[in-house]
């Protein structure tokens, strides 16, 4: 509505507009009360967006940045580059670092102990009343860093005034968004683990279970449906690998770099990053205000976890549809239909589904923002907090539900059994038995395509076909064929590591069970 208001504004200045009558009649204009109406809703409707999210308008302060300036921003302006609404996610972080900063101030003798613990004890109180809901974020102090520190001179005065030494909104922020990073990787690496320890139960539930196996989803192989949810369990696994390498990477503080250049002031930056849990501090003072590699490829990891989840909830919306029907997800995990009484929908796995498409298009935000940006920081990288916060609810509401979907379905043993004698899925099991008795894979491979080309002739499995009959096709053939056709008798006969045999699959669930602390 805010462009909608400019846009009005500007044809207010203009002649009224003409709109076309009947031959013969004048032109007639927009009535002046029904333009002022106009205005007056539009600037309600402005005023009203400016309130959103608790943030609150007040007559204009001089800024903290101000000194050089005779006057302000336009109300325009600044309503555009404002950040609060958003950016006071990262309250936590930044009063977190200004702890740290204060303390080391005082430590290097650049502020009195006293003053120090002023602050510390003010930030104290600050950090109370946002919990509580009691702080009142104002939109012209732009940001979360300056309604905090602006706060903080109001509660304890002159000793407020200390706290920015040595520091600049560059790497104050940086160093908020890396704490927040953290934070968010180690909350959803516990989710993947909370969703693995659903897949690995309900794999546990359904031992022995044998269902297709699909490629270009076309039937190929018999194999245990453990064996085929142990799969996501190892793809969710490198999701969390790759979130621990991101959080190894990130865990640098940038605190001390100020606005590019770093300081002439005795400060410790060895110091505050000890005590935020960094590895070390920054090398390069430039760099530290100007990374977003680990935004990036911290949204690169949600993107490439979604994309698995995805992946998931296709599978698991096909097999629950009247086609496979294969699971059977419960009324707690299903919608209906508006229209239709008869329906119920796995709607939970389509929007997992449907809400990759957003985490991966956070990701590509981000990446168009940091394109073509020259060193050190530039006001654009304000723009890369929303789609990271967007990324890290969406994927943690995807890891959540598709937990809480693994823990309400079942599957139709009976409708997978009788699914399974369809597609010949001992067909290569089959070619095995010839290799086995010396026959090249090759010709094998001949010999049972010739082998299913007459069941398809005659309406039959490789299992009903007489021994007279195989023996038609190929003089190799003897009784212990049989040992190898059927489903049953083929998920029997896998052997390799990481097979879908019995005894893979079982080692498999050993190593998750334990892995994840399952009793």
């Amino acid at each position: 509505m805010e462009s909608l208001a400019i846009s009005f504004t500007t044809a207010f200045s203009l002649p009224p507009l003409q709109i076309s009558s009947p031959v013969g009649h004048k032109p007639r204009s927009v009535s002046f009360a029904l333009t002022r109406r106009l205005q007056v809703r539009c600037a309600a409707e402005t005023m009203s967006s400016s309130h959103a999210d608790g943030v609150a308008e007040k007559a204009k302060e001089t800024k903290l940045w101000g000194g050089r300036f005779e006057e302000s921003v336009t109300d325009a302006v600044e309503r555009f580059t404002e950040s609060i609404s958003f950016d006071k996610e990262l309250y936590k972080q930044d009063i977190m670092g200004s702890r740290a900063h204060a303390s080391m101030l005082a430590k290097q003798g650049l502020m009195s102990t006293s003053d120090g613990d002023s602050i510390i004890q003010g930030l104290d109180e600050i950090e109370g009343k946002i919990k509580s809901g009691d702080f009142v974020w104002r939109a012209d102090r732009e940001d979360v860093h300056m309604n905090i520190e602006a706060a903080l001179t109001d509660l304890i005065g002159e000793p407020a005034k200390k706290l920015h030494t040595a520091r600049s909104r560059n790497d104050q922020v940086m160093t908020d968004f890396r704490l927040w990073c953290r934070d968010a990787i180690d909350k959803i690496i516990a989710r993947i683990k909370h969703l693995q320890a659903a897949l690995v139960i309900l794999a546990l539930k359904n031992d022995g279970l044998i269902v297709p196996g699909y490629t270009h989803l076309q039937r190929a192989q018999p194999i245990l449906l453990q064996h085929l949810l142990i799969a996501y369990i190892e793809q969710l696994e490198r999701d969390a690998g790759r979130l621990l390498d991101c959080r190894a990477r990130l865990n640098f503080c940038p605190l001390g770099a100020c606005a590019l250049a770093g300081t002439g002031l005795p400060i410790d930056r060895f110091m505050t990053s000890d005590a935020l849990g960094f590895t070390a501090p920054m090398r390069n003072s430039i760099d530290a205000v100007s990374d977003r590699d680990f935004v990036l490829e911290f949204l690169s990891a949600n993107s490439i976890t979604a994309v698995h989840l995805s992946r998931l909830g296709e599978e698991w919306v096909l097999w629950a549809s009247e086609e496979f029907g294969f699971i059977i997800p419960s009324d707690a995990v299903s919608t209906g239909s508006s229209i239709m009484p008869q329906k119920k929908n796995p709607d939970p796995m389509e929007l997992v589904r449907g809400k990759s498409a957003r985490v991966i298009g956070d990701l590509v935000t981000l990446l168009t923002l940091c394109k073509g940006l020259p060193l050190a920081y530039n006001r654009d990288l304000q723009e890369d907090k929303e789609p990271t916060f967007d990324s890290v609810k969406t994927i943690l509401g995807m890891l959540e539900v598709s937990a809480e979907f693994a823990q309400n379905i079942t599957f139709n043993q009976e409708r997978i059994r009788k699914a399974l004698p369809a597609g010949h899925l001992d067909a290569t099991t089959l070619a095995d038995y010839l290799v086995k008795k010396g026959v090249p894979f090759r010709t094998s491979h001949d010999i049972v395509g010739r082998c299913v080309a007459f069941c398809v002739s005659k309406g039959c499995q490789l299992q009903d076909l007489q021994l007279d009959e195989l023996r038609s096709i190929s003089s190799v053939f003897d009784e212990d064929v049989y040992e190898y056709l059927g489903v049953e008798n083929a998920v029997k006969k896998f052997s390799s590591y990481g097979s879908t045999g019995s005894e893979c699959v079982s080692s498999q669930l050993d190593y998750w069970v334990t892995k994840l602390g399952i009793n």
